[in-house]
């Protein structure tokens, strides 16, 4: 048994399911820990029921190479299982197997099986399978340790110090075994980034224009918090020089976002509750990831700090939107079971330009759903017509 952590915000969403007849699907990228909530998720089997039968392939192992199709897969399994009882799969990164559908569907089908499957493919249950499965599966996305995690890994208290860590090296699980410092953590971070560019990426989708593809990642590690189109990203590549189509821009983007080493999010106006398809945002699903591909700047701490709070409100199952109201931009809308916040994220407000501007943003909006200022500033208490600053340090412990 592998000594972890507890994540508590996925065993909530995956204990419910647990011994039930559904396919659990954890979705996420490379290295945010998905093989350890597994582990995770054997514990919980080992507690509720007596002796049960675990069948676990981690498909990136040697142990487990020979298994590259449907057919291996299913047969692996059934030399495994027992019958008349409940079995229970875990499958590491599912995507490696052609057609791997094809065995999910015949074990629903036959019956017998709890299963839990990994992938770092944001679009797995598209097609066939997501078709046919149809309420019979939960997708459960994982993300990188948000600020709570990473204390809780590196054992340290909520201060000024840690938020600087958390803020440069990014919440990846692993760094609990690394030395905090800027050479071995970046080191790492870089190195995870090429697998996940090449393995992900690359081989994934055969892209033949690798140099394109490093230089958007680098474009869009600089443009956190920035709408981004394709048109626009086309424009700036013309003053370097550099022709490509839309199309093939477009195209890019959404290897990166499939990867999940990128989250698109749509802007939305308020009023109308119209979303526009043309002009998003990017944030890097690690903030660390993005630092080593950008670099760490103090300049790019207003950026890396709206980065923080999506990821933030992802961890803990907010829906999120960028708004629009007239040609004002509410940072985030976040919407979770019913309830509604609005979001401006800025590096500080003791310049009186900007605390209007952040607080004049959210007073044009007429409804009555919390509004929030989140800063880097220490102060809290700060309000204006109903409207709460709140440092970004007591917003990770606010909303969890």
């Amino acid at each position: 048994m592998k000594n972890f952590i507890t994540r508590e915000i996925y065993k909530k969403s995956i204990d419910r399911y647990v011994g039930k007849e559904i396919i659990k699907v954890l979705i996420g990228q490379r290295r945010v820990g998905k093989s350890y909530l597994l582990f995770q998720v054997m514990d919980s089997i080992r507690e509720q029921f007596p002796n049960p039968n675990i069948i676990y392939i981690n498909l990136e192992t040697n142990e487990f190479e020979k298994i590259n199709t449907s057919t291996t897969l299913y047969d692996y399994i059934k030399s495994k299982s027992k019958t008349g009882e409940l079995n229970f799969l875990m499958i590491d990164e599912i995507q490696v197997v052609s057609e791997f559908e094809k065995t999910l569907r015949s074990l629903l089908a036959e019956g017998g099986y709890d299963i839990y499957c990994t992938g770092s493919n944001a679009h797995i249950l598209s097609g066939e399978l997501g078709t046919f499965l149809g309420g019979r599966y939960i997708e459960i996305p994982v993300y990188a340790l948000n600020y709570p995690e990473f204390l809780l890994f590196h054992k340290l208290e909520n201060t000024a110090d840690s938020l600087n860590m958390y803020l440069k090296y990014g919440g990846l699980p692993y760094l609990i075994h690394l030395d905090l410092s800027d050479e071995t953590v970046f080191d790492y971070l870089k190195n995870i980034g090429q697998s996940i560019l090449f393995r992900d990426v690359v081989s994934r989708f055969e892209v033949r224009n690798v140099d394109f593809l490093v230089r958007l990642m680098r474009y869009l590690a600089n443009e956190i918090g920035n709408i981004i189109s394709a048109r626009g990203i086309g424009n700036f590549l013309k003053s370097q020089n550099i022709s490509i189509s839309i199309t093939a821009i477009l195209n890019y983007l959404n290897y990166l976002t499939t990867a999940m080493l990128i989250s698109a999010v749509q802007r939305s106006d308020i009023q109308g509750k119209k979303v526009f398809e043309v002009g998003e945002k990017y944030y890097f699903n690690d903030i660390g990831l993005r630092n080593s591909i950008a670099g760490f700047s103090p300049f790019d701490l207003g950026q890396i700090i709206e980065n923080a709070v999506y990821i933030h409100l992802k961890s803990i199952g907010y829906s999120v939107l960028i708004g629009k109201q007239g040609d004002k931009e509410i940072d985030f809308i976040a919407e979770r079971q019913g309830e509604k916040i609005y979001l401006q994220v800025a590096l500080r407000i003791s310049e009186k330009q900007t605390m209007e501007r952040e607080f004049g943003n959210l007073l044009a909006i007429k409804d009555n759903y919390p509004k929030y200022v989140i800063t880097l500033d220490e102060y809290s208490g700060t309000s204006y017509e109903g409207i709460v600053h709140i440092p970004l340090r007591q917003f990770f412990f606010k909303f969890a």
